[in-house]
């Protein structure tokens, strides 16, 4: 025994001994000058092939680089250049000159999350935007602009009100799950910026944003700066995701910001002004339109106008007329944008640094206004050996919000035309004599938000030699809000003798803060035909919340209402504290062969909090390969066709997106007091068997390039199915619970077809025009749901249909004699009720895409995005009740029953009085004419840029640029926005800025 430990001593030395000569052979120094059209290019990275020896030009296009072979094979790459090879035999100075070509995906360097791989190495779907699709376009959300430019990635913008959310699925909804109907939404991607991961979930609401934000929601991504952005990647597939584990399910976004450059220090200075109004909006009934059909709908119900129909009894004016809709959302709203940065570095250290000042109103009258102050710091240090690299990245912003209590398109737009003046001639909210309910009342309960978000993290690597590095990631955030909404005695008409006693503030607190830390060793290694690259790595995180609302009552004077403290009765409505911890260890393992044969491993085992003892943990995997057929013998030769490349991916991914503590027996406070003391009412029963939603992703993809490169072809198909679903399962209501959270055994299905082409379409002298297309055809299909007939989720689920299914009535037609619409009775029973829901209507996608051009000519350079969606969606139908309520509604409602007119497209109107008629409308706004199938182009973004020219001496480059965005909307559905969300919000703005920019 002591001998084998002696000889395994000697083996150990000896391999040190070995790895010792290997990396003291007899090294030379190379020196050179990288040119291109003759001028010095700095920023080229030259290395030694199969060697860890790398540098990098300078501003004058110098470099120096340790080589330790006889005849090195030198690498000169650069991003925007082809790269070139030049073997060393006895030469010591190296002169090299790179040419600008067609960037074919070989160039492209993919952000793989835990990796990086070469986009024609890749054997995962990962999609890519760039600063430069980004760049100059007027939005504070950087999903706005990615809108329309990846395949399998549906955005859409939930409404136009600053620091609102966006619905963002990749690949379709895994999950059952919705926000709307659960108040947990599991079908979120994973955002992580700079290796750190933004909080996934905070169910917490304080209740203050429902009438202005749809759902409650705004986007984690508000907070980073759309110009800090150097590029964005999105995974998709199994391979791709499948080391997120857990996280991964629903697709991940990765963010890189912009780092210093080695270099001479550069500042950058960036400005612009934006306007921006509503488009498509409905008209509106006329003054005349409106009074004829309020008096017909008092007529109908046989009831004379009465005393409080002030608009049509002679009380208002029967001539003055107002376009409320043109006043509360008709109005401009401005952006304004402030960039400042300053980059640069020398010798082993680069640095970037950047601030920014963004403002935004609204459409609405008044101040309201939405500010973001954001600043990025970016270190970078290698040691003089570079075996030793360490980084820091930092974002933060402070965001500052103040909005109305209610989205005005909800409600004002619909005052009726001849309503009273909203402020008396002193300034004063005009109540009319008590005859007007004036919603400037109600809009005095301002809502305001401040949010404090901080992102950080160090990643250090350490080259150990012959191809093994170590690398520890950690990280920090930190996302903090505080919102306030006022309830003045303004609310109320003074004639109601409410006062400040009667006042109230309601203060929320939402705290969130989080840390990961992520060990890894790596390895890499090429030996003729062969090359390997392995990681293997844990990650540990935690994330804590802690959430507490405050209600503050009867107040001395509204003066003193922003001060809690001066209330005379403070309660705490709700609080809430939480704690997420998230453990795992994954790894990787490629191989490639003959640069033609890929296989890519990955996998990872999950720990988390979220589920019970018995579930906690599960393992996740994917298998990737690649085959690069254009590289074969044969095809090689082949001048027509430049790449070609099958890949295929299989892997399963989980969800733990539910919230904290559903698993647990947990208990809330009642809210309130009986004989001095609050009770506790239970919530939720104790499963210790809650687990994890599984994911099975399987994806073919052929990628084809031809003409060097000029023309590429992706073609994609995927096939996701998602099982062991995570949903309330229904309960008997003895157990006193209508559901218990459990793993349901159902399965949604998410396939699709997803096609992308880049094309140069010319490229001569001066000229250049460039095309890409994007296109995707998805499908979503529930495919088993065990008793759902029996269940309470029979109105919501039908399978074989789309999870995002509506169950409606079925509309026959408007009844020649009553005038009222009338539906199928479907169980024969002579009333029209819930059980007559017989029709499924999907409300999805059929299929979406977009299509970019870009043009440039000497220093003019103009882009094009047309965003094109075909779906089924809510109309008109959906959002207007009963026609003859004293509400204002769209001109195509004056298309209403009389007997003259029998073939009219909605019933006769009815002022309230006949139930029957009410009740016609209430089953009219959710049948089936309620959804309709509409194309629709936007005109997403045009962008035209000048590069103005100054003496070649000169150190500063300026740049002019005008940009619009929702510039145009063409749709076969004319009544509104076809980019639904949820009825009555105001739709994404048209946006027109102008801004220049400066570098020294």
């Amino acid at each position: 025994m002591k001998n084998s430990y002696y000889n395994i001593g000697g083996i150990f030395f000896g391999l040190i001994l070995t790895a010792l000569s290997i990396n003291t052979k007899a090294q030379r120094t190379i020196s050179g000058t990288v040119t291109t059209s003759g001028k010095p290019l700095s920023g080229v990275v030259i290395s030694q092939e199969g060697s860890d020896q790398v540098t990098m030009t300078g501003s004058n296009g110098t470099y120096t680089l340790q080589v330790s072979a006889e005849n090195p094979i030198l690498l000169f790459r650069h991003p925007d250049y082809a790269e070139e090879k030049f073997t060393a035999t006895h030469q010591t100075v190296v002169n090299i000159s790179l040419e600008q070509k067609v960037k074919g995906i070989e160039e492209v360097i993919l952000n793989a999350g835990y990796y990086k791989v070469k986009d024609r190495e890749s054997t995962g779907s990962i999609a890519k935007v760039s600063a430069k699709d980004i760049e100059n376009q007027p939005v504070n959300n950087v999903l706005s602009a990615l809108q329309g430019r990846m395949p399998g990635v549906s955005i859409t913008q939930n409404s136009s009100v600053p620091g609102g959310g966006f619905d963002v699925q990749i690949r379709g909804k895994n999950s059952l799950r919705s926000y709307a109907a659960t108040g947990y939404d599991g079908n979120k991607p994973l955002y992580i910026v700079d290796s750190v991961p933004l909080p996934q979930i905070n169910d917490f609401n304080t209740g203050m944003t429902g009438n202005i934000l749809p759902y409650s929601e705004t986007s984690p991504l508000n907070s980073i700066n759309p110009d800090d952005i150097e590029s964005l990647e999105v995974l998709k597939d199994a391979d791709a995701t499948a080391i997120y584990g857990s996280k991964g399910a629903n697709g991940v976004v990765l963010i890189t910001t912009k780092k210093g450059k080695k270099e001479k220090t550069e500042v950058n200075f960036r400005t612009s002004y934006g306007v921006g109004t509503m488009t498509n909006l409905p008209k509106m009934m006329n003054l005349e339109e409106y009074t004829a059909m309020r008096k017909l709908a008092f007529a109908n119900d046989g009831v004379a106008v009465p005393s409080n129909a002030y608009d049509i009894n002679g009380v208002w004016s029967p001539t003055k007329t107002t376009d409320w809709q043109k006043y509360f959302i008709g109005n401009t709203a401005e952006f304004s944008d402030v960039q400042l940065g300053v980059s640069g570095g020398s010798g082993n250290t680069q640095f970037s640094i950047t601030g920014g000042h963004n403002e935004e109103t609204t459409v609405f009258p008044g101040s309201y206004r939405y500010t973001r102050n954001n600043m990025g710091i970016n270190i970078n240090h290698t040691s003089a050996d570079r075996k030793f690299q360490i980084g820091f990245n930092a974002t933060a912003a402070l965001q500052d919000n103040v909005l109305p209590p209610t989205d005005f398109n909800l409600v004002y737009a619909s005052l009726a035309p001849n309503a009273p003046d909203l402020y008396t001639s002193s300034g004063m909210i005009n109540w009319e004599n008590n005859t007007f309910t004036n919603p400037m009342g109600p809009a005095t309960q301002t809502y305001s938000v401040q949010t404090k978000s901080l992102n950080a993290n160090i990643n250090s690597s350490y080259s150990l030699g012959s191809g093994f590095s170590i690398n520890l990631n950690s990280g920090y955030s930190t996302y903090n809000s505080y919102d306030q909404k006022i309830f003045p005695k303004t609310t109320y008409n003074p004639s109601s003798n409410i006062g400040s006693s009667n006042s109230s503030i309601r203060k929320g607190q939402k705290m969130n803060q989080s840390w990961i830390l992520e060990p890894q060793l790596n390895y890499e290694k090429k030996f003729g035909k062969h090359q390997f690259s392995a990681l293997i790595g844990a990650s540990l995180q935690e994330q804590k919340s802690d959430n507490i609302v405050l209600l503050g009552r009867n107040f001395p004077s509204d003066e003193m209402l922003t001060n809690i403290a001066a209330a005379a009765s403070i309660t705490v409505p709700s609080a809430y504290e939480s704690l997420y911890r998230y453990q795992a260890v994954y790894a990787r393992f490629n191989y490639g062969y003959n640069k033609r044969y890929f296989i890519n491993l990955t996998g990872r085992r999950d720990g988390s909090s979220r589920f019970g003892s018995e579930r906690r943990y599960a393992n996740f995997g994917a298998v990737g390969a690649a085959w690069l057929f254009s590289e074969e013998g044969l095809l090689k030769r082949q001048a027509w066709l430049s790449f070609g490349k099958l890949r295929t991916s299989y892997g399963v991914a989980g969800n733990d997106q539910i919230g904290d503590y559903q698993y647990y027996d947990t208990y809330a406070s009642t809210g309130g007091s009986y004989g001095g003391y609050s009770g506790i009412i239970p919530q939720r029963l104790y499963n210790k068997n809650f687990g994890w939603e599984l994911t099975r992703k399987f994806e073919a993809a052929l990628e084809l390039g031809f003409l060097k490169q000029r023309l590429n072809l992706n073609f994609g198909y995927y096939h996701n199915i998602s099982s062991n679903q995570l949903v309330g399962v229904p309960m008997p209501a003895t157990t006193g619970f209508a559901s218990i959270q459990a793993n349901l055994d159902a399965t949604v299905r998410n396939r699709g077809l997803e096609v992308s082409i880049q094309s140069l379409m010319i490229q001569k002298g001066d000229f250049k025009w460039t095309s890409s297309l994007n296109f995707t055809l998805p499908e979503n299909k529930l495919m088993k749901f065990p008793n759902l007939d029996k269940s309470t989720y029979a109105n919501r689920f039908e399978v074989g249909k789309s999870t995002n299914m509506v169950k409606l009535y079925l509309y026959t037609s408007i009844d020649p004699v009553t005038g009222l619409y009338t539906f199928y009775d479907a169980n024969k029973d002579g009333i029209i009720n819930t059980a007559d829901r017989i029709v499924s209507k999907e409300i999805k996608e059929y299929w979406y895409g977009g299509l970019q051009n870009s043009i440039q000519y000497k220093n003019w350079s103009f882009d094009l995005l047309l965003q094109f969606v075909s779906q089924s969606q809510y109309n008109i139908n959906s959002m207007y009740g009963n026609i003859g309520y004293m509400a204002n509604m769209p001109s195509i409602y004056t298309d209403y029953w009389t007997p003259d007119n029998p073939d009219a497209q909605f019933q006769k109107p009815s002022a309230g009085y006949s139930t029957a008629a009410s009740m016609a409308s209430s089953f009219f706004n959710n049948s089936d004419a309620a959804v309709s199938d509409m194309f629709t182009v936007r005109v997403k973004n045009a962008t035209l840029s000048y590069h103005i020219p100054l003496s070649e001496n000169t150190k500063v480059r300026a740049k002019v640029f005008m940009s619009g965005q929702n510039l145009l909307v063409l749709s076969d559905y004319k009544q509104g926005n076809p980019e639904f969300t949820q009825a009555g919000y105001s739709s994404p703005l048209r946006v027109i800025s102008f801004g220049f920019s400066l570098t020294y």
